[in-house]
């Protein structure tokens, strides 16, 4: 007899793992399937360090569910008594006008966050790290920071299983079948029913999500790190992880010497070329190579040393570039998450407890009304007219 589950989370990455833990601690029956093995290298989950802040640039309907995420993240380094989260502050830089620092203003003015101003003078007096052109400014958020990746995809997982999860690995699902008596989850090895699924599988969402197919989009992310010339200005406590608006040649990102390997930096959504997700990842080519070493040549001068490491990883992105956290229109048992587009894992502590609240009880009291597949739809009619 085929045992039936509560829930099925299918894909156990940075949202799934989130979910699956949530649903678990809630005394659910639960199934946890993913193709590979945790924080895997085709992930969008790998690489010692994800950025976090408050002042949210994106939009501002964004902060609450940050609010929330933090204090889901204390909660889980509380439960685990591992460090995931880290306060160094972070730095947003641009123009006076550019869509980054106008943004972080309007959010923080919004919701009543700190927020400093610094121009160059003070910049370079306080994180000689950076080089701010004259008609730049730099606002420190001083709550934002990074988070520990692997170490919080692992700890989901640790805690779902403690309160008794089912976990399996390196097990592909391969089709979801609804039916007048729940969801049957086909794997290429078993078959498992349950009443509902959250399908949370990054790149690949479209192969089990049809009305994603043409819509999410996997890309090639690279980011490398470097052995900085002075590696007291780019301690953690020195130097802020930083966000750049660089105009016309994108955003970029970057983190202080967290490790030994150094300071990381990478350019958000990189060239935006599409990959197969079911081939490896492309490697990291000159191309690849040559964007960061002249970005952190001329805006992190003294972090330029020698590059030491570079690694491809994925985004998903949406046409909106904002989140999907809804049911599947036609048949509310599926839950789909998708709502990473290169700017997700800071929310995965806060996306697992709306998942679970989606899977168990039809709805959440969190704001999401803008990631709903009615609002993508709205988004695609409003760019196509």
């Amino acid at each position: 007899m085929t045992a039936h589950f509560d829930v099925a989370v299918v894909g156990l990455g940075a949202m799934g793992s989130a979910a699956i833990a949530h649903l678990a601690a809630r005394g659910a029956k639960i199934i946890g399937i993913d193709a590979y093995y945790p924080a895997h290298a085709l992930s969008s989950s790998h690489g010692d360090s994800r950025l976090i802040r408050l002042g949210y640039f994106e939009d501002p309907s964004y902060v609450p569910l940050l609010q929330r995420a933090y204090a889901n993240w204390r909660t889980l380094e509380a439960r685990l008594r591992e460090d995931i989260l880290t306060i160094t502050g972070v730095l947003q830089i641009g123009k006076p006008d550019s869509k980054i620092v106008n943004g972080t203003k309007k959010s923080c003015a919004l919701h009543n966050l700190p927020l400093e101003t610094l121009d160059p003078d003070a910049m370079r007096r306080r994180f000689p790290v950076f080089s701010l052109d004259e008609d730049e400014i730099a606002l420190l958020d001083p709550q934002g920071g990074y988070l520990r990746p692997e170490v919080a995809v692992m700890g989901h997982l640790k805690l779902a299983a403690t309160d008794g999860a089912a976990l399996h690995f390196g097990e592909k699902v391969v089709a979801i079948e609804p039916s007048d008596h729940g969801v049957t989850i086909v794997s290429d090895t078993g078959r498992y029913a349950a009443s509902k699924v959250i399908v949370a599988t990054g790149s690949w969402i479209g192969e089990l999500v049809p009305a994603l197919r043409d819509h999410a989009v996997p890309i090639k992310q690279v980011v490398a790190w470097y052995q900085p010339t002075d590696g007291f200005v780019t301690m953690p406590q020195r130097m802020p992880v930083f966000i750049r608006d660089e105009g016309e040649n994108g955003s970029f990102f970057g983190f202080p010497a967290i490790g030994v390997d150094g300071v990381k930096v990478g350019r958000h959504a990189h060239f935006r070329e599409p990959i197969d997700p079911n081939q490896p990842n492309p490697p990291v080519n000159d191309r690849d190579t040559n964007l960061l070493d002249a970005f952190i040549r001329h805006r992190l001068p003294v972090a330029a040393g020698l590059r030491v490491r570079s690694t491809t990883c994925r985004y998903t992105m949406l046409p909106s570039e904002d989140f999907l956290l809804d049911r599947l229109p036609g048949d509310k048992r599926v839950v789909v998450a998708s709502p990473c587009s290169g700017h997700g894992f800071k929310f995965t502590s806060v996306v697992g407890e709306i998942l679970a609240d989606l899977a168990l009880d039809g709805g959440t009291d969190l704001p999401i009304g803008a990631f709903s597949f009615e609002a993508m739809d709205r988004f695609l009619a409003a760019r196509a007219a």
